[in-house]
């Protein structure tokens, strides 16, 4: 003898299949334009001072496709201007670490 309705027993796998599903990605015509950055664009190096210079690139040119709106932009720049202090007063680590802090603040890898 069973206690559960075959009907309920459905409607809990419903229920439980719709909480596992993942929602489908956005098509990639739905992201906005997408601007590559000429070949040799990017500033090459090693080093705090190429490697901030190669994220400010990065966000001068999304902003400019507008897939990075100005205000966050320039507030993303202010913080990189202040690695870029860091840097050239010597402070490697310092510049690194608030470039790191940066770009994760802003969703950047």
């Amino acid at each position: 003898m069973s206690f559960c309705k075959p009907g309920l027993a459905l409607a809990a796998l419903l229920a439980l299949a719709a909480c596992q599903s993942k929602p489908a990605a956005p098509p990639a015509a739905a992201l906005g334009p997408v601007a590559a950055l000429p070949a040799g664009a990017l500033p090459a190096g090693t080093g705090c001072g190429p490697a901030i210079a190669r994220t400010q690139a990065i966000v001068d040119s999304d902003v400019a496709t507008g897939n990075l709106n100005a205000p966050v932009g320039k507030r993303f720049s202010a913080d990189l201007a202040n690695a870029s202090n860091a840097c050239a007063a010597g402070r490697d680590g310092e510049a690194l670490h608030l470039l790191a802090a940066a770009k994760a603040r802003f969703g950047y890898p």
